[in-house]
């Protein structure tokens, strides 16, 4: 397997180097020296199984040992001092490219809710999709990827990769069976994501992980729409998650980060080594924001997706709507598979319509709360036109194929009061 190959690459590397000292100088948990006074996996004094909800707030976090601070604190510093040239790297930083406290802090937290080993977290959602392939694929690669994925996904395999002589065949992820016919003998790589951004279609992970496994290829999937509150594809035996931190980690329109989260020691060593080379390593400040607005996503998730419900209950029985696609509604094609993979019943904030009529006018014509814009997963409702913003990047005949209509309509609801939303939306239908 490419882990294994991986792992007995990275055995070779002198136990001297600077790389390997850093590697070696991180605690068992995945944390470095400087930010143990912030872990709270050392501490005897914390109850034992606390839920996700409680691990969301503290996720390993605890006040300084020194200042007695409860938050972590923003180190900015683009260096950091050494004892002495023996001991470089001994307190596990040098320079904040590579490696930052409070970049580390919200790595590990990341790391714990999405049950990885370890994780990396930089500069938006794309910079985490970018550095997964550059991690685990080279010219004359293949791999087999969804055919509806974020718009920018898609771009980049077509765009930068493929001249670079790596394959990949965009197939339909909601069969298996599909997923596994359209491997070759160089595929190394599986990348699912489900829900898919913006058709919601699901991907069963575990049958697609037991596929991976049983071909010795790794299986990476985004799941910035499900957020782990929602589902964690590392318990479903993926090998890789990615996170748009951006979306539902921020959830307040305030910054733009990612992470790639690695379930083994072996695979997040190798995307440690691209994140540096790569110089991608999200800022201090925003990791620090992250730390704080990502303690509410519990809170925000269960209010978006009982929103979300009432919402598109609303619009499957309003006489302008012709269709109306959520997890969560009895009409969805993959109900039984989102009730399995979901957990807690939770089917997430984000759903899509179709109207009959003009859907651009409704969309230029809607009213406050709702707001035409790009991004989800925010405490704010959005209303986007895909075809226009998201996924303008992707070939016309492959959005429409999809299902990406001229006039999709999605909407990424957000903590409002439901009955606002819905009466802004009858208002705008009325229109029509």
């Amino acid at each position: 397997m490419l882990a294994q190959k991986l792992a007995r690459s990275l055995s070779t590397r002198s136990a001297s180097s600077p790389w390997m000292r850093y590697l070696n100088s991180r605690c068992s948990n995945g944390s470095t020296t400087a930010a143990r006074a912030f872990s709270a996996d050392s501490s005897s004094n914390w109850i034992p199984n606390c839920s996700m909800d409680t691990e969301i707030v503290h996720g390993g976090v605890t006040p300084c040992d020194e200042t007695g601070a409860i938050l972590t604190p923003v180190y900015m510093s683009t260096t950091f001092v050494q004892e002495s040239v023996d001991k470089y790297l001994e307190k596990g930083f040098s320079y904040s490219r590579t490696n930052n406290p409070t970049v580390k802090m919200l790595e590990e937290k990341v790391a714990k809710i999405e049950h990885g080993h370890d994780a990396i977290c930089v500069s938006t959602g794309m910079a985490a999709t970018a550095s997964c392939i550059n991690a685990f694929m080279n010219t004359g690669d293949h791999c087999v990827i969804t055919n509806c994925s974020y718009g920018g996904t898609n771009r980049i395999c077509r765009e930068q990769f493929v001249p670079l002589g790596m394959e990949f065949s965009f197939v339909d992820f909601t069969d298996p069976k599909t997923v596994e016919d359209a491997i070759q003998p160089n595929t190394k790589l599986i990348f699912s994501e489900s829900p898919t951004n913006p058709t919601l279609t699901l991907a069963d992970l575990d049958a697609i992980s037991e596929i991976a496994q049983r071909h010795g290829i790794l299986h990476v999937c985004d799941s910035t729409f499900a957020t782990p509150y929602v589902c964690r594809p590392l318990d479903h035996g993926a090998d890789l998650t990615i996170q748009s931190l951006t979306k539902y980690y921020d959830g307040l329109n305030i910054g733009t980060g990612g992470a790639l989260i690695a379930k083994t020691p072996e695979l997040y060593e190798r995307i440690k080594l691209i994140q540096n080379m790569h110089g991608n390593i999200m800022s201090p400040m925003t990791a620090f924001l992250m730390l704080q607005t990502m303690k509410t996503m519990g809170l925000r998730v269960r209010q978006q997706s009982a929103s979300a419900m009432k919402i598109a209950t609303f619009l499957e029985g309003h006489p302008k709507v012709s269709k109306v696609v959520y997890p969560g509604l009895d009409s969805h094609p993959q109900k039984e598979l989102a009730d399995r993979q979901h957990r807690d019943g939770l089917h997430g904030g984000m759903l899509w319509f179709d109207v009959i009529g003009d859907p651009i006018k409704l969309m230029d014509s809607i009213k406050r709360p709702w707001t035409l814009c790009e991004n989800l997963g925010a405490t704010e409702s959005i209303i986007t036109a895909c075809a226009v913003m998201t996924h303008a990047n992707m070939l016309r005949e492959d959005r429409l194929k999809v299902g990406i209509t001229d006039g999709f309509i999605r909407i990424s609801v957000g903590i409002e009061d439901p009955e606002d939303l819905i009466r802004g939306l009858d208002d705008a239908l009325g229109q029509l």
